[in-house]
């Protein structure tokens, strides 16, 4: 006898959240008694469509079984915090139903991309053999349009996604236009400049990056504390950067030339900037430490990038004066006393790079955990 499971995800947990209906709710009277209470609730909720949809699919498949098949119907809810949080609680159900069923493939009735997300969730653990989407059907026109926007606007979710980010960008030009010429014209500049970083964070997955740290925070909210402090050091240490070569420039921008104005500029901006790195990089360290899974890469991200600013530093400085018209003589006493300062960067990385392969080994060996 082959057993076939229908399932419909609500990953957001409306149903509990509305209803104060806990799942997995399993079997067609239980599910159709949530859909009718998620109806009454909400009635303009997608999730109750996907509901009905999924027991439109259970019916049609008892109705037309041919071949001893046993169907049964379940409804697995997430989380209100969409994320891994809810991702789990989706996980932690399907296996309880699996176990309890024990199904040999299933289809699963969605609503939208939001819920179809945690098809790789539930491919781990049941086959899925057909995934249908429940799409409903509207009248046409500038009316229902309007309608659907207003709803959004009232969603939470969307109206964080779409009113914050217009009521950001109205506000700046609003500043930008009251505010002085030149600083008005930063202002306003400023606004294509973040839209691009925002645009490049989503295209090059930073974004992830970013809500995975957050999480990391929740979760260890002791050096999550500390981490905060060190974040805002980073934050303040970038505006310091900046300043500072503004400062320069301003200084050198009328007495030298173009080559030399933007090394100086560079070179006084480099040390907080590398501050900037290092702080952020302690963030982490303090993050990985508190979950147990700091792997000393992180230590060694740290003194790499003091041995990067140590050659960096040295090259801006002998460059500039070069570019000013002092002679600089190639001989083994000045060249070692240049590179003095970045040598002994790279004996110390290369200290710790052996004392942390070493705590590797002596852990493999042991089986202790050394924090490494």
């Amino acid at each position: 006898m082959t057993r076939t499971l229908v399932l419909t995800v609500d990953r957001d947990n409306d149903l509990g959240v509305k209803t104060g209906i806990r799942g997995p709710v399993v079997g067609r009277r239980q599910v159709m008694a949530a859909a009718l209470k998620l109806g009454i609730a909400d009635p303009e909720e997608s999730d109750t469509n996907a509901i009905l949809g999924a027991l439109s699919q259970h019916d049609n498949l008892v109705e037309h079984n041919s071949e001893g098949e046993e169907v049964e119907i379940a409804i697995l809810t997430g989380d209100e915090k969409v994320g891994i949080r809810s991702d789990r609680a989706v996980a932690a159900q399907l296996e309880e139903v699996v176990a309890a069923f024990q199904p040999d493939k299933a289809i699963l009735v969605t609503d939208g991309a939001e819920d179809e997300s945690v098809l790789p969730i539930l491919q781990s653990q049941v086959r899925i053999d057909h995934v249908e989407k429940i799409i409903v059907k509207q009248s046409k026109g500038i009316e229902g349009t309007y309608y659907y926007i207003v709803k959004a606007l009232e969603d939470p979710k969307w109206r964080a996604k779409i009113m914050i980010p217009v009521g950001l960008v109205l506000s700046l030009i609003g500043l930008g236009i009251m505010l002085p010429n030149e600083i008005g014209g930063v202002v306003i500049g400023g606004l294509p400049l973040v839209t691009g970083l925002y645009l490049l964070s989503k295209g090059a997955g930073i974004e992830a990056t970013v809500n995975k740290v957050i999480q990391e925070m929740r979760d260890n909210a002791d050096a999550a504390m500390f981490s905060s402090l060190l974040w805002t050091a980073t934050v303040f240490s970038a505006i310091f950067a900046v300043a500072e070569g503004y400062r320069e420039y301003n200084i050198y921008v009328a007495t030298v030339s173009s080559s030399v104005l933007w090394l100086e500029v560079v070179h006084s901006a480099l040390a907080w900037i590398v501050i900037a790195f290092l702080t952020s990089t302690a963030g982490f360290m303090l993050l990985r430490l508190q979950r147990g899974s700091f792997s000393g890469r992180l230590l060694i991200l740290g003194i790499f990038a003091m041995v990067v600013y140590s050659f960096v530093d040295t090259a801006l400085v002998i460059a500039t004066r070069v570019l000013r018209g002092e002679a600089y003589e190639f001989s083994v006493t000045d060249i070692i006393g240049d590179l003095q300062y970045p040598m002994t960067w790279v004996v110390v990385l290369w200290m710790a790079m052996t004392i942390v392969r070493s705590l590797r080994t002596r852990q493999a060996q042991t089986e202790r955990y050394w924090g490494i």
